[in-house]
């Protein structure tokens, strides 16, 4: 029997980082031929990830450009991806996630007549705005997808209430999982660990949807925490301008806080794995952290992950500076608080999703 190609999309580090496990599940795989394509839509980043799962791409598109609109790499990228489908010729594209990787890798498999299949489906927060893009992406690929891989049931849900055919969704966890816990197991946590006597707040803020007057107000709660005296905080700081200008004139030069360039993938693994405490706007951190056992502060007013939520691992506190010192300075302070955040068990998955996946997509190609 002739092997049955699958071309899987990659673009940005998020995505790299989740559907690693699942090139590797489907390279093993005797009945595939696994093919990678990457867009770049994030260059360095993505090329770190890549790196370190061992994986080179078959076809590169290159696409990144310096202060690029969406607009400008959209167009971008659906000229320079159409050409690559007609010359791969797949039996089933792949991606995962929300970019507009994700988006464009969709519509171009639409317009070529290709089964397309969606890694992490079905997430959603009912606002087109929120996230921006990111919620209207998925909306999308929503609707052209032939196979969706949902994380939760939450998601299937959610995919169902859009009239999508039950027989399409399956429930398979989140392959974030499979990839953290191959990761943690080959890093050190002791590089990060903060001085004697204490706590290393860890921080991830870059979403475009608090840009502007919300973004300061999470400066100015990042500040008020780190002017407590007995934490260390760690901000991996993203190169957008609007967050690197905001957090550099809030942040910059006080002793308890240390910004530096975005972490490649393991170290922001070793970083969470010595950390005791997280405050993101980044959907993969909300997966990750229960995993190991971290609490998670939501800096966004909505969430497509509210399972995380509902299971007590992760609170939503948005953009609001009082709201965020508050909440972390109870975790700080409450030993029981604390507690019932970090033993939470992770209602994302269990290390075995990509297995899933790969053995769903066998039975659509036999």
């Amino acid at each position: 029997m002739s092997k049955r190609r699958v071309l899987v999309v990659i673009g940005t580090r998020p995505e790299a980082v989740k559907m690693a496990p699942v090139v590797h599940a489907l390279r093993a795989a005797p009945w595939a031929e696994c093919r990678v394509l990457a867009t770049a839509q994030h260059r360095q980043m993505l090329d770190q990830i890549l790196g370190f799962f061992g994986i080179t791409p078959d076809r590169d598109l290159d696409l990144m450009r310096p202060d690029q609109s969406l607009a400008d790499l959209t167009a971008r990228m659906i000229t320079a991806m159409d050409p690559v489908l007609a010359e791969e010729r797949p039996d089933v594209v792949l991606a995962q996630g929300d970019t507009t990787t994700v988006m464009v890798a969709a519509l171009c498999s639409f317009y070529r007549r290709i089964r397309f299949g969606h890694v992490e489906a079905g997430l959603r927060t009912g606002d087109k705005w929120q996230p921006f893009p990111e919620e209207g992406n998925r909306a999308i690929v929503g609707r052209l997808a032939d196979v969706h891989f949902a994380p939760t049931e939450t998601s299937r849900q959610n995919l169902l209430r859009e009239a999508v055919p039950a027989s399409s969704v399956h429930v398979v966890g989140n392959s974030v999982i499979d990839a953290l816990l191959w990761a943690a197991d080959r890093v050190d946590a002791a590089k990060f660990r903060p001085p004697a006597g204490k706590k290393l707040v860890l921080v991830t803020a870059h979403r475009r949807e608090n840009f502007g007057a919300p973004f300061e107000q999470v400066c100015r709660g990042l500040r008020t925490i780190a002017d407590r005296g007995d934490v260390q905080m760690l901000y991996p700081v993203h190169p957008n301008p609007n967050v690197r200008s905001v957090v550099e004139g809030t942040l910059s030069g006080h002793p308890h806080i240390t910004l530096c360039e975005p972490l490649d993938y393991p170290d922001m693994v070793a970083a969470m794995k010595a950390c005791t405490l997280i405050l993101t706007d980044s959907g993969g951190v909300q997966e990750e952290a229960p995993t190991l056992g971290k609490p998670v502060l939501v800096l966004r007013h909505e969430t497509e992950r509210p399972e995380g939520v509902a299971a007590g691992a992760a609170r939503l506190v948005g953009p609001d500076c009082d709201r965020i010192v508050a909440a972390a300075t109870e975790l700080l302070e409450d030993a029981a608080a604390y507690r019932a955040m970090a033993t939470v068990q992770n209602p994302y998955g269990d290390g075995r999703s990509s297995v899933a996946i790969e053995r769903i997509l066998q039975t659509l190609s036999s």
